[in-house]
């Protein structure tokens, strides 16, 4: 596994990546709630700082996006969540960032927030609607 920048050629497969991994960890969500979000990704893609981890044969395994020092989204293929994908973009972030990097997290996704607390990320705060003004309560992360 390796981490690349941004390539054009995936950014389906990202967004696949991203629908795959939220219809798993993101239970909370309508499916129209989805499809809004589908949405938002696949732009957000083109226009922030994206990482995307590969496997030995260049597919994409999981990406991140990143704005500045804030993990903005950080998504891992369901076949690939706990080996580690995750934890090597999050250290190519700190790696090219520093050490006081932020990030959102749902609420509701208590397996994410296990994933950045054990990678030393601390709650700092806490909004009752998410980035797009849904009902989607966000704790706030820093990397302490």
């Amino acid at each position: 596994m390796m981490v690349i920048p941004y390539r054009v050629l995936d950014h389906a497969k990202l967004v696949a990546i991203w629908e795959r991994a939220v219809r798993a960890t993101h239970t909370f969500l309508a499916e129209e709630d989805i499809v809004f979000y589908k949405s938002v990704v696949s732009e957000a893609l083109s226009g922030m700082e994206v990482w995307e981890a590969v496997d030995s044969a260049g597919e994409p395994i999981g990406f991140m996006g990143l704005d500045g020092k804030h993990i903005e989204m950080l998504f891992v293929d369901v076949d690939q969540h706990g080996q580690g994908v995750g934890r090597m973009l999050v250290t190519h972030a700190i790696h090219l960032k520093g050490n006081d990097l932020k990030v959102d997290v749902n609420e509701q996704n208590e397996g994410a927030a296990r994933f950045y607390n054990r990678m030393g990320f601390v709650q700092t705060g806490r909004s009752e609607l998410d980035g797009s003004g849904n009902p989607f309560p966000l704790l706030h992360l820093e990397l302490k």
